[in-house]
């Protein structure tokens, strides 16, 4: 009896155990950029890795940044995010760097190569969708996409008020 209840609790802190470990491997959403999805059509995502400094990580980390009016930049073969807002971290004002200076995306160089071929060819925006931290390390979803023009948007407001309808009178069938 005493050993089935060894190997049960033994189980139980198992199975809690895997799922924290699958927890912290799963990114987790410090910040997303709904309006990029609205204005632009999202073709192809990348993620990149940024360069920051500590304080920048720390600061991000407690969910203090705006990617809201960002976009990136290819300069000399490297990819820079432009125009994003870290607030500065209070316990280390003495070493906070500039909060709209622009950061370079960490990615592979023939990944840089395909960006800047469809960008060219294309016409194609670079839009930071969301930061995500995984395990430990800041990260930047990027889309590919095309700027979308006033009666496109009209059109998806449309799409989305037709299935929030649609959704509605499937609930209210149901009960």
């Amino acid at each position: 009896m005493l050993y089935y209840k060894i190997t049960l609790m033994s189980i139980r802190n198992w199975r809690r155990q895997a799922q924290q470990v699958i927890m912290s491997c799963m990114p987790k959403i410090i910040t997303a950029n709904k309006k990029a999805k609205f204005d632009y059509e999202v073709i192809e995502t990348y993620e990149a890795g940024v360069v920051l400094t500590g304080p920048e990580v720390k600061s991000i980390k407690l969910g203090h940044i705006s990617i809201k009016d960002s976009f990136a930049t290819i300069k000399a073969g490297e990819i820079f995010l432009t125009n994003s807002y870290v607030s500065p971290y209070q316990q280390a004002s003495n070493v906070n760097q500039e909060p709209n200076r622009s950061r370079k995306l960490l990615l592979k160089k023939s990944e840089i190569q395909k960006l800047v071929g469809k960008m060219q060819a294309e016409r194609l925006t670079l839009i930071p969708t969301a930061v995500l931290l995984e395990r430990g390390m800041v990260k930047v979803e990027l889309a590919l996409g095309k700027g979308r023009k006033q009666f496109d948007k009209r059109e998806a407001i449309k799409k989305r008020e037709q299935k929030r309808e649609i959704e509605k009178s499937i609930k209210e069938r149901g009960r």
